[in-house]
């Protein structure tokens, strides 16, 4: 048997980190509407609740269930003896531990943000005039950027605590039970028998 790191969903899934800078200048862009120091703590609560508490709550206890590519999911009972070892490896206490710690790390990295120069010190005045006059729409656009940039920064890691699994420990783990995959973890996109080139591995009972 292969080992559980070459596992291409792994691999597919923590490449999405490539994602999470991105985001984060959306999310930056957004905030340039601000009025920053008259609404800072309303708007850092906002952010909060908005972009990091239901993608934290999400890997705390549904975690996002990463056999699936775009806008399609392997079927449960298509999932293969492996890949659901892996996935009890994704329902382990150390991955609650590194969801609780990104979570504490983008609020960090969200007052980062508001420490940086708005767009409307920077030599953009067009835009910036069209931003300061869209302040609603602006912090719209920094709440879904942010809720981006932590749904590609939070699923990295858990894979992340997943491939530094010790391989040895990994041939004991019990599957996790088809039966219970949908109910404990969370499944995005239509769901189908096998996503073609990417799972080569015929399901084992």
């Amino acid at each position: 048997m292969a080992s559980f790191k070459s596992e291409p969903f792994l691999w597919i899934h923590l490449s999405g980190i490539v994602a999470f800078p991105i985001f984060l200048v959306i999310t930056w862009f957004g905030l340039s509407t601000s009025d920053r120091l008259p609404t800072l703590g309303l708007e850092l609560l906002l952010m909060v609740v908005i972009g990091i508490l239901p993608i934290f709550l999400m890997q705390w206890s549904r975690p996002f269930e990463i056999f699936s590519l775009l806008v399609l999911a392997m079927k449960p009972d298509k999932i293969s003896y492996q890949q659901r070892q892996i996935l009890s490896l994704f329902k382990m206490p150390k991955q609650r531990i590194l969801s609780a710690a990104t979570a504490v790390a983008m609020v960090g990295i969200l007052y980062g943000l508001y420490q940086l120069p708005p767009l409307t010190m920077i030599e953009l005045p067009i835009l910036s005039q069209l931003l300061d006059q869209f302040h609603i729409l602006g912090l719209f656009i920094a709440c879904a950027a942010f809720v981006g940039a932590n749904l590609f920064l939070q699923v990295p890691i858990s894979v992340v605590g997943v491939l530094l699994s010790n391989e040895q420990e990994f041939v004991k783990i019990t599957p996790y039970p088809t039966e219970k995959i949908t109910q404990d973890f969370t499944l995005a996109g239509f769901q189908v028998d096998h996503i073609i080139a990417i799972d080569p591995v015929s399901p084992q009972k």
